[in-house]
């Protein structure tokens, strides 16, 4: 008997709960609640053309992908398929090809001439025939909180550490830009304004304020660790340190912070993702506990100008 037909249409905030649960079977190391999907959904992050996709078998939703020209780059033209995934029993029938087919359709006319793919080992094969080539292993990791981590040592002379309830937003701004503008990636961070970091950071639903920490040093704003989180299971979204105070064990410190909050909240599983290249952050996650959970491949591919 024939498989029933598939639709591709655009994604709309009433499918929030039915992607999250897709997600939850294809990727479950990745962490995004329900409401803060549908806000993705319902209000795309500001100048990046970020649109979504679903797929539907009898109206019940088999595949996602989001693509979005991306933004925190002084790259032009640099665009992102993100995480296209299909249900595991609805796979070789073509779905993936039409939302990928929707995603550079979307593309085209803003002027993307170069994409990138996160994508698993097995699939490589796939995106290769896609025209994508692997560029960076990524490694996801997982960390079990149900023994709750020691409560961190005593910070060091001069330093405090801080929840994000008692930041100003753009401080912890500008030490997101000045910490990640050397982090290892296909393109230099080095264009997260103000506005976009704001939506991205500060004002979605998932960041946990509380746990999230922050570590001064003579009042200086100079490492972090952000929680976003769903439920039991949190997503360290970024721990990082300004250049100038590397080599302290201040991002190990705040990181560790992070978690004993997020564990007193009821956090039982923590997860994060690294550049393979990262060593210094990769060596903060190991001293932590964290173990591999998965690897995916950034892939890149050029987007030919059409006539």
């Amino acid at each position: 008997m024939a498989a029933n037909p598939h639709v591709v249409r655009t994604a709309c905030p009433d499918d929030a709960e039915a992607v999250v649960a897709l997600r939850a079977v294809v990727h479950p190391y990745l962490v995004r609640g329900v409401e803060s999907t549908r806000q993705m959904i319902s209000e795309p992050a500001p100048g990046e053309h970020w649109t979504a996709f679903v797929a539907e078998v009898d109206r019940t939703v088999v595949g996602w992908v989001s693509v979005y020209r991306h933004g925190r780059t002084s790259v032009t033209g640099f665009g992102d398929v993100s995480m296209l995934h299909v249900h595991p029993e609805h796979r070789g029938r073509g779905i993936g090809g039409s939302l990928f087919d929707a995603a550079l359709g979307h593309l085209r006319p803003l002027g993307v001439r170069q994409l990138r793919a996160f994508v698993s080992t097995d699939s490589l094969p796939y995106a290769e025939k896609r025209g994508f080539h692997p560029s960076r292993p990524v490694r996801y990791s997982v960390l079990d909180l149900r023994t709750a981590p020691r409560t961190p040592a005593t910070a060091p002379a001069g330093a405090r550490l801080l929840p994000l309830t008692e930041l100003e937003p753009r401080r912890l701004h500008a030490a997101h830009v000045a910490a990640s503008a050397d982090e290892p990636d296909d393109v230099p961070a080095d264009a997260l304004g103000y506005e976009n970091w704001r939506y991205e950071v500060w004002d979605n639903l998932g960041l946990d304020r509380t746990a999230s920490t922050a570590v001064e040093v003579d009042g200086e704003l100079v490492a972090f660790s952000l929680v976003k989180r769903d439920g039991d299971r949190m997503w360290s979204d970024m721990t990082a340190t300004l250049p100038a105070y590397r080599g302290r064990g201040l991002a190990h410190l705040a990181k560790l912070a992070a978690l004993h909050r997020a564990h007193r909240a009821g956090v039982t599983r923590a997860y994060t993702s690294n550049d393979e290249a990262n060593a210094p952050m990769l060596a903060v996650n190991a001293r932590l506990g964290y173990r591999p959970v998965a690897k995916l491949w950034s892939c890149l591919r050029d987007l030919p100008a059409t006539g």
